[in-house]
């Protein structure tokens, strides 16, 4: 399983970016998937979750800010980020969930996960 995040880097407050997560090595379109993110001198934080079959849920402080998606035929993984605050400022990881997403916690469960991509938020 190989999981690869990009599209990180530095943004001022309000803007926008739009991270992927290229997987591999494993049937993507078999698995939820997730993102979490850690900021400097915090714990993981989970984002939000995507299931197999496409439904979604999300962190009540991303809620209505953020978006993910899933291209199957590509293998790839999305997270659209609007509204950017600099509380968001942290590591993004993607990261696979261990089943298709069943499970009243299949949004907070994950087994492998990427080497991150850096979002920076500040003026």
């Amino acid at each position: 399983v190989q999981l690869v995040e990009s599209g990180g880097g530095l943004v001022q407050p309000g803007g926008s970016l739009r991270l992927s997560c290229a997987a591999s090595g494993f049937t993507f379109s078999s698995y939820a998937m997730t993102w979490v993110r850690q900021a400097p001198g915090k714990g993981l934080e989970w984002v939000s979750a995507i299931r197999a079959g496409g439904s979604t849920t999300y962190a009540h402080s991303v809620k209505g800010r953020f978006t993910i998606s899933r291209d199957n035929a590509k293998n790839t993984l999305y997270l659209q980020m609007n509204n950017l605050k600099p509380e968001d400022t942290a590591v993004y990881y993607c990261a696979r969930n261990p089943n298709p997403g069943y499970g009243s916690t299949w949004w907070n469960e994950r087994d492998y996960r990427g080497q991150g991509t850096q979002v920076t938020v500040s003026p």
